[in-house]
């Protein structure tokens, strides 16, 4: 339970035993120690178990052109206790952008496509306002929506999206018009520059190799090109749309300078906090409404929906070299213990006053076949390349479209992310249908890109591994064919 330093401070100071690790000890003036003390304390909690309803608020702008295509806009509103940052910070902005939008549907304007604005009710227990109601109308949201972007939390700080990659391109350039209130630049370069920084001063402590780590920021953060988006695991209402339903998917928020660590789930997290550590002036709630409501305009008006695929490819590229390696360092680490067990390594080095048993012997990696995706990768990178060519050549007016071919394009582009979901889901949690991001079944909101693969391998079951490579593979295959099917109406043909 989350209680204040001060009522805090008794309890640490009556612990005995050895002093704590470093990285466990606080600021508060004790010792830190492992414990056990002399104390007892007897913790009373009263918590109200009784069933509430739910109230989803939905609201709708119906399209003037394509009413039958949605982009779907969603918050939370409930909270444990107060709830200022977790989630009416992000709750608010949807207001904001719900309250503009409205202003111009006043005036005249409709959008091309239906807005659906959605304040999720249940989120904190269990994401239950929301998957409720995408369940319930699960089969007309996997014919309509073409995007649903989500919010929580937004505090002052850096950009942090993450989700489909297909839209990658486009939070980017949304991302270049939003100006940071802070530093007067863009929310993107801002973003970029922070990226660089962060490679140039990684901890030569850190798991990832250093080397292949600064290479990596350097190329996702270099000049020009764009920046990649995160993957989306759990811990808020986008899961039931992307995990379960397949939908093209956005999570947005700002983040990174907030000093909200320890109210996080409590009653510190209040309105007094936030206007004095989260976003004092309110700028950047200003900001996520712009970023957020952007996106949401761009995807409601564009005559093509601006999905593109070569930042998808790029991203596939290292998951799938994620997995070889993977594989190599579980065979080697197997490979290494033998013989420290063999010649009884573990027990000649250990503290013979505190004994702890030698790790079990690991059985050698045999055989994993990642050829299926390392083929349908190839694949996809000219698939993407292509489908992106003709994308760049409507834009600038070489090619045209009838709007029959529109309509059929904008009808395969709206179902295109569902191709990476499998009605059999994923081993041990079929609810959980995409093959491409998932939730990691150990790790709760973590995410585990090519998750029945990558799983499989870290629980060296080897013949789950090579099953379900073959199973992403199809998966991908055909992601592959709709997008060769969309550039094909791109060329007219």
């Amino acid at each position: 339970m989350p209680i204040s330093y001060a009522d805090a401070q008794p309890l640490l100071a009556a612990l005995a035993g050895p002093l704590a690790p470093g990285e466990w000890r606080g600021s508060l003036p004790i010792t830190y120690r492992m414990g056990p003390g002399p104390a007892r304390v007897h913790l009373s909690i009263s918590s109200d178990w009784s069933l509430k309803p739910l109230y989803d608020v939905i609201a709708k702008i119906p399209g003037s052109e394509s009413p039958e295509e949605w982009v779907v806009r969603g918050n939370h509103r409930d909270g444990w206790v107060f709830g200022a940052w977790d989630p009416l910070s992000g709750q608010v902005a949807l207001l904001a952008e719900a309250k503009s939008i409205g202003a111009l549907h006043k005036s005249g304007w409709k959008p091309r496509r239906t807005l659906v604005y959605a304040s999720w009710d249940g989120e904190e227990p269990g994401l239950l306002g929301s998957t409720e109601w995408a369940e319930a109308h699960a089969a007309e949201l996997q014919r309509k929506a073409v995007l649903y972007l989500n919010s929580d939390t937004n505090t002052r700080g850096f950009l942090k999206p993450d989700g489909s990659h297909s839209l990658q391109h486009l939070l980017n350039d949304v991302a270049a018009s939003v100006k940071d209130p802070e530093t007067g630049g863009s929310a993107q370069a801002r973003l970029r520059a922070r990226m660089r920084v962060q490679g140039y001063e990684k901890d030569p402590t850190d798991d990832r190799d250093v080397a292949e780590e600064k290479a990596r920021v350097a190329r996702i953060a270099a000049g020009g090109g764009d920046l990649a988006i995160g993957a989306l695991g759990s811990g808020s209402d986008f899961t039931p749309f992307l995990q379960h339903l397949g939908i093209t998917t956005l999570s947005i928020e700002y983040e990174g300078e907030d000093d909200q660590a320890g109210v996080y789930h409590s009653n510190y997290d209040s309105f007094d906090h936030y206007v004095r550590f989260g976003d004092p002036t309110f700028a950047y709630g200003i900001a996520e409404a712009e970023t957020v409501g952007h996106t949401v305009l761009r995807m409601a008006e564009a005559q093509v929906l601006p999905l593109q695929f070569s930042g998808f490819a790029d991203t596939m590229r290292d998951y799938v070299g994620e997995l070889h390696k993977l594989v190599e360092e579980r065979r080697s680490h197997a490979a290494e213990l033998a013989p420290l067990l063999d010649q009884n390594d573990f027990g000649l080095a250990a503290d013979p006053t505190r004994v702890v048993g030698p790790p079990e012997r690991e059985a050698p990696v045999p055989e994993v076949n990642l050829a299926p995706l390392d083929t349908v990768l190839r694949r996809l990178q000219t698939s993407a390349a292509a489908y992106d060519g003709a994308y760049a050549r409507l834009a600038a007016g070489a090619l045209s479209l009838t709007d029959a071919q529109r309509a059929q394009l904008n009808a395969l582009l709206q179902g295109i992310e569902q191709r990476l979901t499998d009605a059999r889901g994923l081993p041990g949690r079929d609810w959980y249908r995409h093959f491409v991001y998932a939730p990691g079944l150990l790790t709760g909101y973590a995410v585990k890109t090519l998750p029945g693969v990558r799983e499989a391998i870290e629980g060296a079951r080897w013949d789950e591994a090579n099953r379900y490579a073959g199973i992403t593979a199809e998966r991908l295959g055909a992601y592959c064919d709709g997008i060769d099917r969309a550039t094909a109406l791109l060329s007219g043909k």
